[in-house]
């Protein structure tokens, strides 16, 4: 007797929700740091939308200040991309390169491997924003990275589409930006609380 069996679709796993930090959280963690440089690192990585080895392999020549953008090279399958610089981040990186005057890479590692200047790495970074976290009033727990989730989400409730998100972001797939629409509270969907109106009768 043949047994038939039948094919049932894969259920996937829904993927978890980013932790965003607000604009008042992201103005006071901008104010945290105590050197220029390092304001400047949270400034690109949240104005910029920058992964963080994007920021690390940045280097003086991808600056176009006339332009007001910066260029960001491909790797491991991205795309390359063109950003848009803020005004008061040009201004910051301007005052850097004067003063701090590094060596090909906009930041430059504190380490010299025989003489020569590095690039700074992703542990440099992710130690700034742990100096940081106890001097910003909010109980979430967040990384690097949550820069780049703030970056997405705020582009989105300030209005930006979609497409043009995924541009900046340098998304392959645009299944991978559309997740910043389940947490941007913006739009004919925007989520509210029924108690909101209740009380309003």
């Amino acid at each position: 007797m043949e047994v038939k069996r039948i094919a049932l679709p894969q259920i996937k796993r829904q993927a978890d929700l980013p932790i965003v930090l607000n604009k008042q959280e992201v103005k006071a963690l901008l104010k945290a740091p105590k050197y220029l440089k390092h304001r400047l690192i949270l400034g690109m990585l949240y104005g910029c939308g920058l992964r963080s080895y994007e920021l690390c392999d940045l280097q003086q020549s991808d600056l176009d200040f006339e332009r007001k953008t910066v260029f960001i090279k491909k790797k491991k399958g991205k795309v390359d991309r063109y950003l848009p610089l803020g005004e008061m981040i040009i201004r910051g990186l301007k005052e850097y390169l004067r003063t701090e005057k590094p060596v090909t890479y906009v930041f430059n590692s504190q380490i010299r491997k025989q003489g020569l200047a590095q690039p700074m790495s992703p542990g440099g970074i992710q130690w700034i924003i742990k100096e940081c976290r106890s001097k910003i009033n909010t109980k979430k727990k967040f990384t690097t990275h949550t820069l780049r989730h703030s970056y997405a989400t705020h582009l989105l409730e300030d209005g930006m589409n979609i497409m043009c998100l995924k541009e900046l972001l340098g998304h392959a797939d645009i299944q991978t930006t559309i997740i910043y629409l389940h947490v941007a509270a913006s739009g004919s969907s925007k989520k509210k609380s029924p108690l909101d109106s209740l009380y309003k009768v």
